[in-house]
């Protein structure tokens, strides 16, 4: 039909889209669907009832990206204030009754039928599109953002931050963190700025820890992380279990649905922040490799993308993007092999979750839509 010919067109956007980021980000989301399917399998109802679920979030994910797709990222500068204050007011319903708690974190607000949402995830959407917005338009003759525009994005991360440590979601405003740190970065600030952004980081951490703003349970996930064998069976045990199912898959793994830790169901949140560990038993230290390599694609097509992009608002936008998935995956994967505390973050485009999916997917479309946009027609 004409619509086929018109997308196929030499010239349609289909045809300008990154394949090689599309066919990474499907080649991830695949294996996480197939990962959990086999943590779930064995309790979640009706067996195939999760992973229904998850591949309906995929779906809706997809419908999102082929939106953002859609959107001239030039254009979205216009809206980035207005994306920023719906996430904003977001994060304090959360905070209202109407928020609920899930696993120590009031992050979330159920919508019934089993469905939840977790306004932080667009948040870190809503701060990417804002500190981009602001820290584009540099002073004349510079490529340096205007001292005003530095002093508004901190405030503007200051206080979606904010707001996310009332639930408290540590790793949330951790990734928030390294989002307004990579926009800084990359909208090139001088370095008396970052240095200043690293002290009042340094001096937040020793007053979050002396004035006890963390709850007893998060304390306990970094003195676990710093000595996992003091408590194997109470703080340490999620750390213990984990690096026991990533090394007992041995080098070529024990074959999907065959991994006795994931089918025991020893390791905690095993289809959400530990699906890594599902990785590691089932498809061995080789398929482990696999998925941090896709992940890896994903991040240089989309540093490429930023390094290509003749606007600045595009560049910040991918750039940001590309800073906020490398540290999710970072901490993540970090985690499940005990270089990194706890935290309660998922695995991009892999763990379960809707509210995340949708908005890796809609990061991905925005990539995409900045990739279209910069190639001359």
């Amino acid at each position: 039909g004409p619509l086929t010919r018109r997308a196929v067109a030499a010239s349609s956007a289909v045809r300008r889209m990154d394949g090689v980021l599309l066919v990474a980000v499907a080649a991830l989301t695949v294996i996480g669907t197939l990962l959990v399917w086999s943590s779930t399998r064995t309790w979640a109802p009706g067996s195939t009832g999760l992973v229904k679920k998850h591949i309906l979030n995929v779906a809706i994910g997809i419908t999102l990206t082929s939106v953002a797709v859609m959107v001239n990222h030039r254009s979205l500068r216009i809206y980035a204030p207005l994306v920023y204050v719906v996430s904003l007011i977001g994060l304090v319903l959360v905070i209202t009754p109407l928020g609920s708690t899930v696993n120590g974190a009031h992050s979330w607000i159920m919508l019934g039928g089993g469905f939840a949402f977790q306004p932080s995830e667009f948040a870190k959407l809503g701060l990417v599109l804002m500190l981009a917005m602001l820290l584009a338009r540099p002073v004349r003759g510079t490529d340096r953002p205007r001292t005003l525009d530095i002093g508004l994005s901190l405030g503007v991360a200051g206080l979606t931050m904010g707001l996310v440590m009332l639930q408290p979601d540590l790793g949330t405003t951790m990734v928030l963190g390294v989002i307004i740190a990579g926009a800084l970065v990359i909208g090139g600030v001088r370095k008396r700025w970052i240095l200043g952004m690293a002290l009042l980081v340094v001096c937040g951490v020793v007053a979050v820890w002396l004035f006890d703003v963390l709850e007893p349970y998060q304390i306990a996930r970094f003195t676990a992380f710093l000595n996992p064998a003091s408590d194997p069976r109470g703080v340490g045990y999620n750390s213990t279990q984990s690096l026991i199912a990533i090394g007992s898959g041995g080098l070529f793994g024990k074959g999907l649905f065959e991994g006795g830790q994931t089918t025991g169901r020893f390791v905690p949140e095993q289809h959400t922040d530990f699906i890594f560990t599902v990785a590691g038993e089932e498809f061995g230290f080789l398929g482990s490799v696999a998925v941090v390599a896709l992940i890896g694609v994903i991040l240089l097509r989309g540093m490429r993308i930023a390094r290509l992009c003749d606007d600045r608002f595009g560049t910040l936008v991918a750039g940001v993007i590309v800073c906020w998935l490398a540290f999710q995956s970072f901490v993540n994967i970090g985690m499940t092999i005990g270089i990194m505390p706890i935290t309660g973050l998922p695995l991009p485009f892999v763990s379960y979750g809707g509210t995340a999916t949708f908005a890796n997917m809609i990061a991905i479309g925005l990539l995409q839509a900045i990739h279209i946009r910069e190639q001359p027609f």
